[in-house]
């Protein structure tokens, strides 16, 4: 019986221990699903695997998905093809194992080495910055994921968000390069404006400038994005 088939709970392997793996891997715990292991590289990452999943074992990358049902892929977006590849060339990747990555600019169509060794692709990509602490797992409830899965196993891309707490938007495979501009773009645009005008204000010896622009920045954000977008 492949994973996708299983009622009961999933043990999840982390590849990667940055600021979004070992956050969703948290998430998923709390949920009831168990965290097999994580791959850590860096000492940093090893610090912050353990802060956020004391007890789950720090192993390398073809020990995790050896022992996963659900693979849970959180590198950087230039890593993962190769990566990907990589494992299917090693014969890692097993019939039945679900395997997610979190990179936005992609669908499933990255995961297609593990697709043709059997896998179950998903693509699940949160809208949110992360800090990579416990900080996050707040902010996870409410937040919104893009989901891009095949049409039978999409149910599960959805229910793994919601049991992270967040609401899933399902986005189609060609449509993944636009989403990505978007959250790059809300997020880099903004981020750079707002420290302009912080950096304004300091330099005219305004104390807390962050403080002071907060509520103007966000009424103008929310101002913003209750506007209707115009119509195609």
């Amino acid at each position: 019986m492949s994973a996708a088939e299983r009622s009961g709970r999933l043990g999840i392997g982390i590849v990667g221990a940055g600021q979004v793996g070992p956050v969703l891997g948290a998430a998923l715990a709390g949920a009831g699903h168990a965290v097999v292991g994580i791959s850590a590289i860096s000492e940093r990452s090893r610090e912050r695997a353990e802060a956020m999943l004391p007890g789950v074992p720090i192993l390398d990358v073809p020990v995790v998905v050896e022992r996963s049902e659900l693979v849970l892929l959180a590198v950087p977006s230039g890593e993962l093809e190769a990566l990907v590849a990589g494992l299917a060339a090693t014969g890692a990747w097993q019939p039945g194992q679900l395997v997610l990555h979190t990179a936005a600019e992609y669908g499933i169509g990255v995961l297609a080495p593990a697709l043709a060794a059997g896998a179950i692709p998903l693509a699940i990509h949160p809208a949110m910055t992360f800090t990579g602490t416990s900080v996050d797992l707040a902010q996870l409830t409410g937040a919104f994921f893009a989901v891009t899965a095949p049409g039978p196993v999409l149910p599960i891309g959805q229910a793994l968000v919601v049991e992270m707490g967040g609401e899933p938007i399902i986005v189609a495979e060609a449509d993944r390069p636009a989403y990505a501009e978007a959250v790059a773009t809300a997020t880099g645009f903004s981020s750079a404006i707002v420290e302009q005008a912080v950096g304004l204000l300091a330099g005219i010896g305004i104390e807390q400038p962050g403080t002071v622009l907060a509520p103007l920045v966000r009424s103008a954000v929310e101002r913003a994005l209750r506007r209707q977008p115009p119509q195609p």
